[in-house]
């Protein structure tokens, strides 16, 4: 009788730990610049993550309306932006045990000289709310760093600037992805600024380097996340499923190739104990209905939608 209860036991903590590891995707929740407010669809977006339960949330930057030029925010302003992230976003994940990492964005922490002191107050809001995750390499976080959860290697990369990445980041992530990837089932990388173009009008606003797509092949790596463009695509290039987050914020764009703007939406990644990867993408208004496949390009560039990849 024991040793069937121990059977029993067993089973279902196996069942327990082959669950899927859930994480909700979301970008660009910024409104005009100097905004201390959230739309609904930020609100209801996030609600429904929390209903959702998933074990982590990625956000790949623009949470707050920083970046005006003329004048520059004040440092006072910049608190507020961040307080009213906090009150529609970080409290409701906390409240519902629910993690998230961030990398930054142009609108948070521009690298683009005159914003050193936005960036620092990124450096600060993020650097004192470390996540409770195993990190594998603190570089230079919250900007660049990695993290080891459930057998996924996550790495953010800090990609607020168009064009290559720094030889000095370069080298770090092949460094890094020389060492950590093997061990991991999956690799999924996140940034703002995407690899490769999605958007109409945000051709130029990529890092665009061929180098660094041969780099990311070489190691594996299983997916790529990414913002700014405000246009949901999930292509595949090489092996590499690279998902452009649609925004919950304002300004939603057209993707190349089509003809009406993305719909605001936040995306659900799921990757099984054997590393094999799903993803969805949930819209507004209530975000209960995925975002139709068939209504995207079937390619953009050299990336082909995934549910065509071999076909």
């Amino acid at each position: 009788m024991l040793r069937i209860a121990a059977l029993v036991l067993c089973l279902v903590a196996g069942a327990v730990r082959a669950e899927p590891f859930k994480i909700a995707v979301i970008s660009d929740l910024n409104g005009s610049y100097g905004s201390t407010s959230y739309g609904k669809s930020v609100h209801d977006g996030i609600a429904r993550i929390v209903a959702l339960e998933p074990d982590l949330v990625i956000s790949t930057g623009d949470m707050v309306a920083g970046q005006q030029v003329n004048p520059h925010l004040s440092a006072d302003q910049v608190a507020a932006m961040w307080s009213a992230f906090d009150d529609a976003v970080t409290k409701p994940l906390a409240r519902a045990g629910i993690p998230i990492v961030v990398t930054p964005g142009n609108h948070d922490a521009s690298a683009y000289r005159g914003f050193e002191d936005e960036r620092a107050i990124f450096a600060k809001v993020w650097g004192d709310r470390e996540p409770d995750l195993t990190f594998v390499d603190r570089a230079d976080f919250p900007f660049r760093y990695a993290l080891s959860v459930r057998g996924v290697l996550l790495v953010s990369l800090d990609v607020t600037t168009t064009g290559a990445l720094s030889d000095n980041q370069f080298d770090w992530l092949d460094d890094l992805l020389e060492r950590q990837a093997s061990r991991h089932k999956a690799v999924v990388l996140f940034s703002h600024l995407p690899l490769w173009p999605f958007a109409e009008k945000r051709s130029d606003d990529v890092i665009g380097d061929p180098k660094l797509h041969d780099l990311l092949v070489r190691h594996g790596v299983d997916l790529y996340l990414s913002g700014h463009h405000h246009a949901y695509y999930p292509g595949v290039a090489d092996g590499i499923l690279m998902v452009s987050q649609s925004c919950l914020g304002s300004g939603p764009r057209v993707l190349l190739g089509a003809s009406r703007p993305s719909p605001k939406a936040f995306s659900l990644v799921e990757i099984a104990a054997d590393g094999t990867i799903e993803e969805i993408a949930y819209q507004s208004p209530d975000f209960l209905k995925p975002v139709n496949l068939d209504d995207l390009p079937r390619s953009i560039g050299r990336l082909v939608r995934r549910d065509l990849v071999g076909k």
